[in-house]
């Protein structure tokens, strides 16, 4: 490919979208195809007819109810268990001859159904390939999942990674081709940020309560359990902190996101702890459109993930301008340069309990001046770009 004989390109993108409701990924899809479009360039997203089977989803439901976004043109091909059905879209990929194919990996259990359909896409000796590689190790490991992997990464040109954890991993299944680190973007297509006191006022919380927030399905990895317990440890603390006035019996967690695992474990928890009046469960799936409602009701959110690689919560605390608390952990603490645009704890109760207190005696404004600047340097177009660098390159 030649940008200066051919500058707009035929892209496709492969991963999930409307009508699936996958979470940021689907969201990312979606934000990066209006990127593209912008440009120029002509935009597919190939999506899934069936992405998990249910024993790989434990929410609901994988569908939306919500309207399909516009302007957008998503053809639903993918089935993630049938090899017919690879061979099958691999061809019509291939026979279209895009310029360029943009495939997410976020999942070993992906790697035979994408790195089928690239391996056909390939034979029109055309199309080039980049991934975006969201984890190339799991979360949660299962049987397959390094052969999986190393079958899908053989016909990738090059890869984008979003955190040096994703970045140091892919160098176990990759020496030779070409890498780029590109931080998460903004998640700016959830509407503009609020006052306060609208989103409190939407979500039946009081004006003058400290409000801190986790967002996001809820999975064993993202740490809930050990952020109820510092809200245990807060609640035993002394009653107030001078500096801020900040009253820790005041204080409320609001817990937004779908179980994605057995929600009595919690519930018990919760119960032996007996915190339950200071926290506010709203524990359905989010849709799109009432994001904006939890961000800016909230002081502080906070991911105190055992593991991680890079969180779409982050981008989303950047959009919305809220500082953040994080933990010590994969891509997370190098996007929130701690003490300026928000606070680093180690995964532990008992840190995440001291560092909570820190952020509500500094005060919100201490770290507005540096979260700004920081939000500053996640773009869609630095995403786009690079992705279009690297199709240039051989």
């Amino acid at each position: 490919m030649s940008t200066e004989n051919n500058p707009h390109k035929k892209i496709i993108i492969l991963g999930s979208a409307y009508p699936l409701r996958g979470g940021g990924i689907t969201t990312f899809n979606e934000r990066l195809a209006r990127e593209f479009s912008s440009q120029g360039h002509t935009v597919s997203i190939f999506s899934f007819s069936l992405q998990y089977p249910g024993f790989l989803f434990p929410g609901k439901s994988q569908f939306s109810d919500g309207p399909a976004p516009e302007g957008l043109d998503i053809h639903t091909r993918i089935n993630s268990i049938n090899p017919f059905n690879w061979i099958s879209v691999g061809r019509e990929i291939k026979n279209l001859k895009p310029d360029l194919v943009v495939v997410r990996y976020w999942l070993p259990f992906m790697g035979p159904c994408l790195g089928t359909i690239l391996r056909i896409i390939k034979k029109n000796r055309h199309t080039r390939v980049i991934c975006i590689a969201d984890n190339v190790i799991p979360h949660e490991k299962r049987i397959g999942d390094k052969p999986f992997t190393r079958y899908f990464v053989k016909p990738i040109d090059a890869f984008v990674v979003m955190s040096e954890k994703v970045l140091l991993d892919l160098k176990g299944f990759n020496s030779t081709r070409p890498v780029k680190l590109v931080p998460h973007p903004l998640y700016d297509n959830f509407g503009a940020k609020i006052p306060m006191a609208e989103a409190r006022k939407k979500l039946g919380i009081p004006d003058n309560q400290p409000v801190i927030l986790f967002f996001g399905f809820i999975r064993k990895y993202k740490g809930l359990d050990l952020l109820l317990d510092a809200i245990s440890q807060l609640q035993h603390s002394t009653p107030a902190r001078p500096a801020g006035g900040f009253n820790i019996q005041h204080l409320k967690l609001l817990i937004a996101g779908e179980f994605y695992e057995n929600r009595s474990a919690y519930e018990e928890q919760i119960a032996k702890l007996g915190i339950g009046s200071h926290l506010i469960l709203h524990t359905d799936f989010i849709p799109d459109e009432e994001v904006k409602y939890y961000f800016c009701a909230a002081d502080l959110v906070i991911q105190p993930y055992r593991n991680a690689t890079q969180s779409g919560v982050t981008p989303l605390a950047y959009h919305f301008e809220v500082p953040m608390i994080v933990t010590n952990v994969g891509g997370l603490p190098s996007l929130v340069p701690d003490g300026k645009a928000g606070l680093v704890a180690e995964a532990t109760p008992d840190s995440l309990a001291e560092k909570i207190i820190t952020y509500f005696d500094k005060g919100r404004d201490h770290y507005m001046p540096f979260l700004l600047e920081e939000k500053k340097k996640l773009s869609w177009v630095k995403m786009s770009e690079t992705i279009l660098e690297l199709a240039q390159s051989h």
